[in-house]
């Protein structure tokens, strides 16, 4: 038994040293023909790729952003207040505790204009860029597009540097890319990794076909450039898949296509022209598909179909395949709003559809989405001397509320923040009179005088109280 133990010992030995080298060399046996030399094969070179100059031509022009938002104390979060006058000043009341939170941004015109995410500067109160040379502005939010999570803001200054923006359609999977940005607040960090997929639908982001990276992507990230080998912007870093809040391998990037298309929209006209059709689709499986008599299990069906919207005028049926939009083909059904949305409203456009086992066209005029449910102005633009970013309620929304007028909170900063008005609020009056529309809103607003409180009547669930907000 100890000799077995002893030889299975002696071949475990040589199998770990077999195992463990490339090759073994034995001494010639003296009958042996010598064996012919067979060269070494040569070693594979793996080159990595090197950042460095990336870093010192591009890095000046991406920012950190510092955003300050007034918000109730923790234990006022999210309930309804009772009795009059509960969020005006008062030493037995709870006051408002700013938040601070940070982000990136990078430059795209020299004069000060700058790109980063709806979501860094959603409700700011004060928004403040910082350069890499350490220099500091007071941004102004020009708009943002809760839809795409774009924001576009602009900065007083002259000469800065910009980056190069590139193309996203040229980009392939496996390429490698780069990420700059402020995680944690460590400002002007790089991280780099390789595109792992393209046209990511995520959830409730019809409007993006995300670029998916394996990128260490972490909170303060957001907003931040992500760039190709060439050191072009190719999309901005803007969420992150993760179960722990930090960074699990997977970080999504909206193509910056998208983003500078929205970025000189709010510049020019301050909010998103997008088209619409009025239909739901849904995905096309392979036992629909089959159903439908389709050779491949692709398009957008028509689940439902808007009464009098534009697809409806153009003949729109439930139970379509939207095979290809206005010359560009329909995969999947989530490419339909993205398609449908680039397309100018007013504009007459086409549409192959499978119906009854063959291909049609059908000729309709886009609508427009609303812009008020896609584009949120700056708060403190918005609304002046309040900071309040209001709109019209729709016939179903004051039929559900109970009321005749009054105009929802979208956007919340400065005076209304610190007063305590939250986002999804209604404004019922101001100073005893009732408001009609938004227009009417902002003219009682420009009214006030600096330095005297109005008292506002909101609406918050199903509870009314007066609220101090002081003008300026």
């Amino acid at each position: 038994m100890i000799r077995k133990f002893k030889i299975a010992i002696l071949a475990a030995a040589l199998a770990s040293i077999f195992a463990g080298c490339s090759r073994v060399e034995f001494p010639p046996s003296a009958h042996a023909e010598p064996a012919p030399a067979v060269p070494a094969p040569a070693a594979a070179t793996i080159t990595m790729p090197d950042f460095s100059a990336l870093v010192e031509r591009e890095g000046s022009a991406v920012v950190n952003i510092a955003v300050s938002r007034a918000a109730p104390t923790a234990g006022m979060r999210g309930q309804v207040p009772q009795g009059p006058l509960p969020f005006g000043p008062g030493p037995n009341l709870p006051q408002p505790m700013p938040q601070a939170a940070q982000g990136s941004g990078f430059i795209i015109k020299a004069d000060g204009y700058i790109l980063t995410n709806a979501h860094v500067v959603t409700g700011a109160d004060e928004v403040t860029v910082r350069l890499t040379d350490k220099r500091e502005f007071k941004a102004k939010i020009i708009g943002a597009d809760a839809r795409t999570d774009v924001a576009l803001l602009k900065v007083d200054a002259k000469d800065l540097p910009t980056v190069d923006i590139g193309d996203p359609a040229s980009v392939k999977v496996g390429q490698w890319v780069a990420a700059i940005g402020s995680p944690f607040g460590f400002e002007n960090s790089i991280s780099a990794g390789i595109v792992s997929a393209k046209g990511r639908a995520m959830p409730d982001d019809a409007y993006v076909p995300f670029i998916q990276t394996d990128v260490a992507v972490n909170p303060g990230n957001s907003g931040g450039p992500l760039f190709n080998l060439n050191g072009q912007v190719i999309g901005i870093n803007s969420q992150i898949y993760s179960r722990t809040g930090g960074y699990m391998g997977l970080s999504f990037a909206i193509p910056i296509d998208i983003a500078m298309d929205v970025a000189n929209q709010l510049q020019t006209n301050g909010k998103i022209a997008r088209g619409r059709i009025g239909v739901q689709v849904q995905v096309v499986s392979a036992d629909l598909a089959k159903s439908f008599g389709l050779a491949q299990a692709k398009g957008a069906l028509v689940a439902a179909v808007e009464k009098d919207g534009p697809a409806d005028k153009a003949g729109f049926k439930t139970g379509d395949v939207i095979l290809e939009f206005n010359g560009k083909t329909v995969s999947d059904s989530r490419e339909l709003p993205l398609i449908v949305g680039t397309v100018k409203p007013g504009s007459d456009a086409t549409a192959k559809v499978w119906r009854e086992g063959k291909e049609q066209t059908l000729h309709v005029t886009v609508g427009e989405v609303p812009a008020d449910k896609v584009a949120a102005a700056d708060p403190q633009d918005t609304g002046g001397k309040l900071g309040l970013a209001v709109q019209d309620l729709t016939p179903e929304q004051r039929k559900q509320l109970d009321v005749k007028g009054g105009v929802l909170v979208g956007g919340v900063g400065g005076p209304a923040a610190k007063a305590g008005i939250q986002e999804g609020d209604v404004v019922i009056a101001v100073n005893g009179e009732q408001i009609k529309s938004a227009q009417h809103f902002r003219s009682v607003v420009s009214k006030a005088q600096d330095g005297k409180p109005l008292a506002l009547l909101i609406q918050r669930g199903e509870a009314r109280l007066f609220v101090p907000i002081t003008a300026g």
